[in-house]
């Protein structure tokens, strides 16, 4: 017997957002994950942004104090640890994984909320913004991948493109439209996946990660790392996600 009531979701909806919920068509998602590529293994930087791009980035979700961002540099310099290109949350704050998100952690006046896990959050996605912009040619005509899996609308009835350990909802609208799902509501999930018709560049997250992983040009990497407003660094495709 199931002690638990089923949740209450609402039906799917066409549109998220500004972006439009597409049912008939999901073969612009056919090359994210080439048949028989290797390099696209889960956890790996290409299995969340895609595989065969010249240069790639980890944009750290911030963490918070005060609801203003904190980067991750900052509380590891408080804590004596270290934040290289592959280093995870727990790490920076000397626990194990699983208690990297447990209450008593917080340095006061330095953080009192740890990074979010799951898709790029709003604030990192309006910065990312106008870097992606720069570096494809069809910022008006963009397709996005969520996740099925989120709680809040019922997607079963919608058909989905596989990526490594998930399946996708597709959706399409203009690059600057990616943030508009928070008009649903302040805790409306943004995409996982955003690329551009041109394939410039793929941007990838996942429910379980504090980072946005994206793949694209050398110049757009530069770019991103460049930027004063994002905790970048540089990967590659085969590294550990986290």
């Amino acid at each position: 017997m199931n002690d638990f009531p089923l949740v209450d979701r609402a039906p799917a909806p066409r549109w998220y957002g500004r972006l439009r919920v597409r049912t008939d068509d999901l073969s612009p998602a056919d090359w994210l994950v080439p048949r028989g590529s290797h390099t696209a293994a889960l956890g790996s930087v290409a299995g969340v942004a895609a595989p065969g791009f010249a240069a790639y980035a980890r944009i750290l979700h911030p963490a918070r104090l005060d609801e203003r961002p904190v980067r991750w540099s900052t509380v590891a310099t408080a804590l004596g640890t270290r934040v290289t290109p592959v280093t995870r949350w727990h790490e920076v704050v000397g626990t194990d994984r699983d208690g990297a998100h447990r209450t008593g952690l917080e340095l006061p006046g330095v953080w009192d909320e740890s990074p979010d896990e799951g898709p790029t959050p709003p604030d990192v996605a309006r910065a990312l913004l106008p870097v992606l912009s720069r570096h494809t040619a069809t910022p008006r005509e963009c397709w996005f991948g969520l996740w099925s899996g989120y709680g809040r609308w019922d997607w079963e009835r919608c058909p989905t493109f596989l990526t490594p350990g998930r399946d996708e909802i597709l959706l399409a609208g203009r690059l600057a439209d990616a943030v508009s799902p928070v008009t649903l509501d302040e805790f409306t999930e943004l995409p996982d996946l955003w690329w551009p018709a041109d394939r410039a560049w793929c941007l990838g997250g996942d429910v379980d990660l504090a980072s946005t992983y994206v793949g694209g040009s050398p110049e757009l990497i530069a770019d991103l790392l460049a930027a004063a407003d994002l905790e970048a660094h540089p990967v590659a495709q085969g590294d550990p996600v986290g």
